[in-house]
């Protein structure tokens, strides 16, 4: 190279680095480091320089095939960013999947439901690779709100793709059969026969009112996974380069003109036993058994005393027989062995599995277990049922079999639970006491119970993409609702849900999905949304006993920086 080349090329660098006023910032820089130098003067240099660098933007998606904690398959999406010029991997997200599928299934539905997961799985794992990798390029992962819109609209266009074919799959069907149709001779059908009037005086027996019939559940589309995978990764990714923990991060999309000052922890809602309506015995009432520490209670003390109930209630279940308390006997045979072989069996909500013959021998059970311990339910612990409505509904009946041969109507359910409340106060909440269909017995037990319990819709509640409808939660009247981060579900979504709620002075619950990932970011999303309860299962799966280390963590985390209300 030339002199009078390279005279040129050192006057072109200095104009620019004059331009990005590099020399001011270089001298300004050092005339902060003295008179007391750093030992490390370079890596002081990179930090104070690292200031005026670009925001890291993304630069690749990466999908992938994964398990979750009950070996089904699932999706991992990791991101990676450019960040000062390099490329680094900066976080990945584990989506949980939930099953629509009930215990009792036929083998046949399993399969098809196992094979539907598989497809959902692969296509997801496309979608992240291909289309939304590319969509996603160079986009700053702290502009949440802009890449969840661009995912719904992906979404949206997917799902306006599914109809179009379904649509033009049912025209050629039509066509076809058309074809295939031979001429036919069509006689008039005969006209129904009119019943004679009955005799006067005679009334006729009076029609039962039909229950409403159950809702069709909401179709899944094949993929939905990757959007919530991908928001889920986005809100991460954002938390990790501003170097802020996820629930700060969460709190401050939900919060962006008032940053909240002290934070509230949820109360944790944890399964004890998981009471299987396929177990031989009576009981189908009750599906899970919650304990719900008091809130004043500090959250590592109050797991510790879930955890000495749960020990006391094994010793009892496991001793001679006496399980509803210090009079009752469990009767011997087939009813014991089926007792004791599930006390082997650790669900997959991470709790014992286990079966009653009637809710008073349950619930005695439980105050026993707390008086052996010197606790007392309904001031050391309460308890929150999991009833699981929409899983007792014979609709040959139109009733519900809260036991084996016994059933009743939605009205009779309503006096039940009013009944069972005012004999047992420390159940402080009800989940899924009805069918969602049920509305008018939501409304009547609300007004009974509701200043006595939270009556909360889990199962109860529709999908998120369909609560919201203009400004409004559209649900039963209830006290709270459980969220899940499943499928298509967006960050912003439960940023959206929870500030109307909050609004209607609902509460929110954020719930773990039946197949559990091993990622913590729902208990994050759970702090920085302010839910008022967390119900994450037992204490008895590592994918779970991993969200409560995350609770316990953040109360430490949060009391050391005088943040914890």
């Amino acid at each position: 190279m030339e002199a009078g080349e390279r005279r040129r090329l050192r006057r072109e660098a200095a104009e620019y680095y004059r331009g990005l006023r590099v020399p001011e910032r270089l001298e300004e820089a050092l005339n902060t480091l003295f008179p007391q130098p750093p030992e490390d003067l370079y890596g002081e240099l990179a930090n104070y320089f690292s200031k005026f660098s670009k925001a890291p933007v993304i630069s690749k998606l990466v999908g992938r095939r994964v398990l979750n904690g009950i070996g089904q398959p699932t999706l991992e999406v990791e991101i990676y960013c450019t960040v000062k010029n390099y490329e680094k991997r900066i976080c990945s997200s584990l989506m949980a999947t939930h099953s629509q599928i009930p215990e009792n299934a036929l083998p046949e539905t399993i399969e098809a439901d196992e094979k539907e997961r598989d497809d959902s799985v692969h296509t997801a794992v496309e979608w992240v690779n291909e289309s939304l990798n590319t969509m996603l390029r160079g986009l700053e992962p702290a502009d949440q709100c802009q890449a969840d819109k661009m995912l719904g609209e992906y979404f949206a266009n997917k799902v306006e793709e599914k109809k179009e074919i379904e649509n033009q799959e049912e025209e050629e069907g039509k066509e076809k059969e058309e074809e295939e149709a031979a001429p036919a001779l069509y006689l008039p059908a005969p006209l129904p026969k009119q019943k004679r009037g009955g005799k006067p005086g005679r009334r006729l027996s009076v029609e039962v009112k039909p229950i409403p019939p159950a809702e069709p559940a909401e179709p899944v589309l094949c993929g939905s996974l990757a959007i919530g995978g991908t928001s889920l990764a986005i809100a991460k990714a954002g938390a990790s380069i501003s170097r802020v923990p996820l629930y700060l991060h969460t709190a401050l999309l939900k919060h962006p003109q008032e940053p909240p000052k002290e934070m509230t922890l949820p109360l944790p809602m944890v399964t004890l036993l998981n009471c299987e309506k396929i177990l031989p015995t009576k009981l189908k009432l009750v599906k899970e058994v919650i304990l719900i520490p008091p809130a004043e209670l500090p959250l590592k003390q109050g797991i510790e005393r879930v955890l000495d109930i749960q020990k006391e209630m094994t010793r009892l279940l496991e001793s001679s027989g006496k399980v509803a308390g210090p009079q009752t006997e469990v009767k011997k045979g087939k009813a014991q062995k089926a007792l004791l072989s599930a006390l082997k069996r650790i669900s997959h909500l991470g709790c014992l599995t286990i079966g009653y013959d009637s809710l008073e021998q349950l619930l005695l059970l439980m105050e026993t277990a707390c008086n052996n311990i010197g606790l007392e339910l309904g001031t050391d612990m309460y308890l929150a049922i999991n009833c699981a409505a929409h899983e007792l509904m014979d609709y040959d009946k139109g009733k519900y079999e809260i036991l084996t041969g016994t059933f009743k109507t939605p009205d009779e359910m309503v006096a039940m639970y009013v009944e069972m409340i005012n004999d047992f106060p420390f159940i402080i909440a009800l989940i899924d006491p009805l069918r969602k269909e049920d509305r008018e017995q939501w409304s009547r037990i609300c007004c009974a119970l509701g200043s006595k319990c939270y009556l909360i819709a889990e199962d109860a509640a529709t999908q998120i993409s369909k609560l919201k409808t203009d400004e409004n939660i559209n649900i039963a009247m209830c006290s709270g609702v459980v969220l899940k981060y499943i499928n298509q579900t967006k960050v912003s979504d439960l940023i959206e849900l929870t500030g109307i709620l909050d609004g209607q002075r609902h509460i929110t619950i954020l719930g773990s999905p039946d197949g559990e990932s091993s990622d913590e970011s729902l208990v994050d999303l759970a702090v920085g949304l302010g839910a008022r309860f967390l119900k994450l299962g037992g204490l008895s799966r590592g994918e779970r006993v991993a969200k409560y280390n995350r609770l316990l963590a953040i109360e430490e985390e949060l009391a050391a920086n005088g943040a914890l209300r």
